[in-house]
């Protein structure tokens, strides 16, 4: 055979060869794999269980959950690709966190409200609050501000108009029973408890420690018109991912609604 037939041969086989590779790596990275979701256990996971165990294979989805009771983790994750996607916060946290990381992060559907609510072990209504009463609350600043907005809505304090979602301390414009003011990690809050007058909790957290708004919560944040529903979200260009479109179509389900007011009670509130 000729030297030039050779290196012909050689040169097709070599492309052919190149071309199955080129194959194999866009199928590894395509959408047909396993969609790795982050998510905190209660009830963000629990919802997810139920959609991966109930719904997903009819669509032909694989879910592929992990849990980070830390939730601050989950964007950082969500950002360096170790996930596809995320299950955990709403819209104001995740700005806040764009904004000062400079990531590109987006909410794809809401799924619920977890209301917030002020939680104590030692009055059981806010006119039993002390002079002088400590206040636990998040430490991060949207549900910081969060938090003293339910005060403030409460009567329990006033801020200064025009104070948003990150109000802080500075922003109390009247403080009549001249209460402290404590910011703690939010997965602390429920041990935090023992040490302060009251907490104000993320509702998955108060879940997960077997406090419940509307049985244990002294001021619970109202759900009409509310910022604060928790989101699917993904990194900014994956929203048409035909797995995560698969994933906010059942997440926005009737099942999923069914299943959020059968579980949690009126303490979790389907957002669809």
């Amino acid at each position: 055979m000729r030297i030039d037939k050779i290196v012909s041969l050689s040169a097709v086989a070599a492309l052919a060869f190149g071309l199955a590779a080129c194959g194999d790596d866009d199928k590894g990275s395509s959408s047909s794999g396993p969609l790795k979701i982050a998510a905190s256990p209660v009830p963000h996971s629990e919802i997810l269980t139920f959609v991966k165990d109930n719904l997903a294979a009819k669509e032909g989805l694989k879910l592929e959950i992990k849990e980070f009771s830390d939730y601050t983790q989950q964007n950082p994750a969500l950002d360096e690709g170790a996930v596809d996607a995320n299950f955990f916060q709403h819209k104001p946290y995740l700005e806040e966190f764009n904004k000062e990381k400079k990531t590109s992060l987006v909410p794809v559907v809401p799924v619920h409200l977890e209301p917030l609510a002020l939680y104590s072990k030692n009055v059981k209504s806010l006119t039993e609050l002390k002079d002088g009463a400590t206040i636990a609350f998040p430490n991060d600043a949207t549900n910081g501000g969060r938090a003293l907005k339910l005060l403030a809505d409460n009567g329990v304090l006033k801020l200064k108009d025009g104070a948003g979602t990150t109000a802080t301390e500075k922003d109390v414009v009247d403080n009549p029973k001249k209460l402290k003011f404590k910011a703690i990690e939010a997965a602390q809050l429920p041990r935090a408890l023992d040490d302060v007058d009251g907490a104000v909790i993320n509702g998955n957290y108060a879940l997960d420690a077997g406090l419940t708004p509307g049985k244990n919560g002294i001021a619970v944040e109202k759900a009409e018109n509310n910022p604060y529903a928790n989101v699917l979200v993904v990194k900014k260009g994956k929203e048409n991912d035909p797995r995560v479109q698969k994933l906010a179509r059942l997440l926005n389900s009737p099942e999923v609604k069914k299943y959020i007011e059968d579980t949690y009670k009126g303490n979790v509130l389907a957002a669809f």
